[in-house]
């Protein structure tokens, strides 16, 4: 899966979406769009948790590179000990739940950063005589991936340490957030669920189609905001039959005037968008008339799509990494959905 990447996956999904249309299976008279989240495979973070194992990650690096015979006479302390001890303190402090709890868990989590800030002040050495001994050995591909990972994780632990101190200060609102160590591009998002009010992962755009085919899909990084991607999801769709769908429906999130005055100049017969915020008397009563209740009633059942897509074809979460990763899988994961809805359909 690694090697077809996100590429090659959107050129089969594209030949099987244009085979399904050429065919009369994909008809795309009716369109309904949502976002998802497709979850990066990893644990919940704690800035603690990230300072720790990025402490452990370079001691490994270091010993890994040293074996290979790179800074062999670089002197490097592996604190991977110190800072797992400072861990399992700050696990038993959790446990206690009080008020003194709190700032026990602010200090070491301190305590953690300056080991932390260690590491890398020393490690600057090691990278040093890595970078040569790599300029010396250029078709040495193990010694060239170990320095660039070595780079990698010294470049997200100083990112760590910033954040880590601004969370010390009392900032709680930090602006791309490192969530991992082994996959960067993974953000957190809220999409205001109870039972998990914060996701890490990517937002993946769905549109399916009447007879059930995802019609169109795009994974985004983070949790960019969702009306913008309606209009060009509508076109992609669109092309495939030179023609736009009768009936375009989504939920709050995509519900703006000029998202519906956009579709109605596209061709797009009935819009089915709530809006945000509070409603006009006009279009209170509008999406109280019967043939509105009947678009939003069609559009809930992308939820269902949505939890089908995630038990039965792995869209819950991503086991490859990094937003290419998580394209290829949910790529892959879709192929295979309209496959199996096409032996439906033609039974």
């Amino acid at each position: 899966m690694r090697r077809a990447g996100p590429a090659v996956v959107d050129q089969l999904n594209t030949a099987l979406v244009g085979k399904l249309a050429a065919d009369k299976l994909l008809r795309a008279r009716k369109l309904r769009v949502d976002t998802t989240v497709v979850e990066a495979d990893i644990d919940y973070p704690t800035d603690a948790g990230l300072l720790e194992e990025a402490v452990t990650t370079i001691g490994g690096l270091v010993r890994r590179l040293k074996a290979h015979g790179m800074a062999s006479r670089t002197r490097f302390r592996d604190r991977s000990r110190s800072a797992g001890r400072r861990l399992r303190q700050l696990a038993q402090t959790l446990r206690r739940r009080t008020g003194v709890a709190v700032g026990e868990v602010d200090r070491l989590t301190a305590e953690l950063a300056r080991i932390a800030r260690h590491s890398v002040r020393e490690v600057a050495g090691v990278q040093r005589a890595a970078h040569r001994t790599t300029a010396r050995r250029p078709a040495d591909g193990w010694a060239r991936r170990l320095d660039g990972q070595l780079d990698q994780t010294v470049v997200l632990t100083q990112r760590l340490l910033r954040q880590t101190a601004l969370r010390l200060a009392g900032t709680r609102s930090i602006p791309d957030r490192v969530v991992s160590l082994a996959d960067p591009d993974a953000r957190p998002i809220r999409k205001g669920k109870l039972r998990s009010p914060t996701q890490f992962g990517s937002t993946l755009l769905l549109a399916e189609d009447e007879r059930g085919f995802v019609a169109d899909h795009r994974l985004s990084q983070g949790n960019p905001p969702d009306a913008p991607q309606l209009l060009p999801a509508v076109r992609r769709v669109s092309a495939l039959h030179g023609r736009p769908p009768a009936t375009v429906v989504a939920d709050r999130g995509f519900g703006f005037a000029a998202g519906d005055q956009a579709l109605s100049e596209l061709g797009v017969k009935r819009v089915g968008l709530q809006r945000t915020g509070t409603p006009s008397q006009r279009r209170r009563e509008l999406e109280h008339t019967r043939a509105f209740k009947r678009l939003r009633n069609w559009r809930a059942g992308i939820e269902a799509r949505i939890s089908h897509l995630k038990r039965s074809f792995g869209l819950r979460r991503s086991r490859l990494r990094g937003v290419a990763g998580a394209q290829t899988w949910v790529g892959l994961g879709i192929f295979a959905y309209n496959l199996q809805r096409m032996t439906v359909v033609t039974r």
